[in-house]
């Protein structure tokens, strides 16, 4: 039922160990632990997206080798590659050599001087291409960080293992899986991240007609303060429910344990096949067929596959699921934070049912009969008192998967950073992380509640 392998736990580790300390002292947590969290922040916003789409945004930024491509979705590809370079996949022992082509971004100035920050991608790649998306971020005082690689991707595995980076730090910042973070000490002496760019590196095997096509990159930044509780939002008054399929990830317990530990821990990857196969997505079945015909809904073990990240040990990268998504014809998948249910309410609202990130004990969400230190789920609708409809893909059988979540509860589980676990100890939240997969080209409807939760 977890996202994974504990890549949130060594994250809180680093952000509130003086948290934690206080927690351990003092049962519950309570104001002690409380009282360790930096002072707030100015009321304003936390989350800033910006993504690179059209043709007008991939002729920006700085090409070495790259070019604009248009059409009905524009992208980015390689004209001329401007050198090779030997890879060592650490985690096949390969060592091949490629040549890359680069494009760097203009200069993103964020309206959120943040703390975190996490990039997402749409890309197209054929056997013998594989990306790499790296940021790098301007601090507060106007130093830089270095170039973090933030993820080494390619849509199948023949070539190279998908995978982040770990050991990326400065001092200040380090990467941890997915998420580019502060540094407990930066953050509360001030520091934040005013600006960042983004490189994306094509790679394609020597000689090579073609390469990859990168259709969207970008990133969301944040500063979501540090918070044990969140006001519950006021409910629209609108019942309304997507006709969303329903997987159910425990039905694959003990299968491929060479992903995660097999279905108990694909959360992640079960949530996102039901949102592409919501927008009409179908895994071709020439994927498939390297799994066992008896397992039921194989597209499930396909997803988990084309999600796992080597060096995370887990399908619950964030990044790689919205890239996952967008491997399928007409989708765009990014990672953002939304900031309340009134924003999920838009969304659903316009048809756009989305993948939610939380955490909590048995006794903190009434009617799920289990705890986790980190779950997805998908939000497919409200009921008229503004109750959460969720497909909970930790449910014994497809069936049982939908299931009526109340809303102060779902709500604070979703949003909040900071959380007392069952052990008294305190640990993270996901401060609103979602996945969101809708058309690449939206229809009128979509593109408003897209702007109205500021992703476009």
């Amino acid at each position: 039922m977890t996202e994974a392998t504990p890549r949130r736990s060594v994250l809180v580790a680093a952000l509130a160990v003086a948290t934690a300390a206080a927690a351990a002292t003092v049962p519950g947590g309570g104001a002690s632990a409380a009282a360790t969290l930096p002072a707030p922040r100015t009321p304003g916003p936390t989350v800033d997206n910006r993504f690179w789409y059209s043709y007008g945004h991939w002729l920006a930024g700085t090409h070495q080798g790259t070019t604009a491509v248009g059409g009905s979705r524009p992208g980015l590809e390689i004209a001329a590659a401007v050198g090779r370079t030997e890879y060592a996949d650490p985690h096949t022992g390969r060592k091949s050599t490629w040549e890359y082509a680069t494009w760097t971004s203009p200069v993103h100035r964020s309206t959120v001087p943040a703390t975190e920050a996490i990039a997402s991608w749409n890309a197209r790649t054929p056997a013998g291409t594989w990306i790499q998306a790296e940021l790098r971020g301007t601090y507060s005082d106007g130093t830089a960080t270095p170039w973090y690689v933030m993820g080494r991707w390619a849509s199948g595995d023949g070539d190279i293992r998908r995978t982040s980076v770990d050991g990326q730090t400065d001092g200040r910042s380090t990467v941890w899986t997915d998420t580019l973070a502060l540094d407990t000490p930066a953050v509360t002496a001030g520091l934040r991240i005013a600006a960042w760019q983004l490189r994306l590196t094509l790679h394609r095997r020597p000689g090579a007609g073609s390469g990859p096509t990168v259709w969207l990159a970008g990133a969301m930044v944040s500063d979501v303060p540090d918070r044990f509780t969140v006001p519950a939002s006021t409910p629209s008054g609108t019942a309304h429910e997507l006709k969303v399929p329903r997987y159910s990830q425990e039905i694959h317990v003990g299968q491929y344990p060479e992903y995660d530990n097999g279905g108990e821990a694909w959360c992640s990857p079960t949530s996102s096949q039901m949102i592409i196969e919501y927008w009409g997505g179908r895994a071709a079945a020439s994927s498939l067929t390297w799994v066992n015909p008896k397992y039921a809904d194989p597209q499930i073990c396909h997803a988990a596959r084309s999600t796992y990240d080597a060096a995370y040990k887990g399908c619950g990268n964030w990044p790689f699921n919205a890239a996952y998504a967008a491997t399928y014809r007409g989708l765009a998948g990014v990672v953002t934070r939304l900031t309340s249910l009134t924003d999920l309410e838009t969304l659903v609202g316009a048809g756009i049912p989305v993948i939610t990130s939380q955490s909590f004990r048995p006794d903190e969400l009434t009617g799920a009969g289990y705890g986790t230190a980190g779950h997805l789920m998908t939000v497919i609708g409200f009921t008229a008192a503004g109750d959460v409809i969720a497909n909970d893909p930790n449910s014994p059988d497809n069936p049982a998967v939908r299931r009526v979540y109340k809303r102060a509860e779902w709500e604070n589980i979703w949003l909040r950073t900071k959380r007392t676990g069952v052990s008294g100890k305190v640990t993270s939240g996901s401060g609103g992380i979602c996945y969101l997969y809708a058309p690449a080209l939206p229809n009128r409807v979509q593109v408003r509640a897209l702007r109205a939760v500021g992703v476009l």
